[in-house]
């Protein structure tokens, strides 16, 4: 019997499966760390820039994303110290080590994710209100704060190019996060641009409408990774694909008549297998020893985010 959990879809793209192999912990760290700083000195200056150009270029819409901005400031600075304490090292209340922290700081972006996106929301329809009912009028922007907003398209498509490919090579639920949160940032951004570009030619009703529509997005991505974390924390683990590697690895070993259970779980980006295999029932305990070890060996060999193994063994 294998008792192993369906697989779930991973964030960003299915490849996100496994850390590189080619990586070491420490250059693991160091990478998501490169991510997270860079993301932060980053929103620091656009949420400057754009919120000092919204209010002097009279942009609503770019005031509004140099808002979003602030928040990504908010909450970079609480996801680089839930990073830097699940770098810690393992403890006896934490043998497998301090990982599942990162799961934690992808929920706290989850949350901010979701809460930027029913205030982007909830302004927007509100705008959009108030000029058509003719409460408030809106003359259009000026032409510095349409290049500011397109500028932040161009700087937020790079750092999510470099985040999706950092998260590809670590598998850090952080960092993939990251990626998301900065394809959002395009959206608003786009959105902005669009508005203020149409109000300037007499269509103001479309710079809110346009953030109502693409805060619903990124509710859906909030949403997403919120699952996604929380599928990480319930130590769900990739089912089809572990099931048949393990299964290739053991069977083929002298000694190993069947495998009867599966069971894993997992810690941040890493497995722990409970293995029980039949073995023949005139062996030593000494003999059953070896085999249970040499499977061991093979499966940290071979299954690269595996961090420990258990097997068990009894005649069958």
């Amino acid at each position: 019997m294998y008792n192993i959990f369906p697989m779930q879809p991973t964030i960003i793209d299915d490849q996100l499966s496994q850390p590189n192999p080619l990586i070491s912990e420490a250059e693991r760290k160091r990478l998501g760390f490169q991510v997270i700083n860079l993301g932060l000195v980053t929103n620091i200056f656009l949420a400057a820039i754009k919120t000092t150009i919204g209010i002097i270029g009279h942009s609503p819409a770019l005031l509004a994303d140099g808002i979003n901005s602030i928040s990504d400031v908010a909450y970079y600075i609480v996801v680089s110290i839930f990073m830097r304490l699940a770098g810690k090292p393992a403890d006896e209340e934490h043998p497998y080590g301090h990982n599942q922290l990162e799961s934690i700081a992808a929920l706290v972006i989850g949350a901010f994710v979701i809460t930027t996106a029913i205030m982007v929301f909830w302004e927007s329809v509100n705008n959009v209100y108030e000029i058509w009912s003719g409460q408030i009028e809106y003359g259009g922007a000026s032409t510095f704060a349409l290049l500011i907003a397109l500028l932040t398209i161009l700087i937020k498509i790079l750092l999510m190019l470099y985040s999706r490919k950092i998260g590809r090579q670590t598998n850090n639920p952080i960092v993939i996060a990251l990626a998301y949160d900065h394809r959002n940032d395009i959206f608003t951004a786009t959105a902005a641009a669009t508005g203020i570009a149409l109000g300037m030619v007499g269509y103001p009703w479309v710079d809110p409408l346009a953030g109502a529509l693409v805060s619903l997005v990124i509710l859906r991505t909030g949403i997403r990774i919120l699952r996604e974390s929380a599928d990480d924390l319930m130590d769900t683990v990739p089912g089809k694909a572990l099931k048949v590697q393990v299964t290739g690895l053991v069977l083929g070993n002298p000694g190993v008549n069947q495998i009867e259970e599966i069971h894993a779980h997992r810690f941040g980006p890493y497995l722990v297998i409970n293995l029980t295999i039949g073995i023949n029932g005139t062996l030593t305990v000494q003999e059953g020893d070896c085999i249970a070890t040499r499977i061991e060996e093979i499966l940290i060999d071979h299954i690269h985010n595996l961090r420990r193994v258990h097997v068990h063994y009894h005649p069958g």
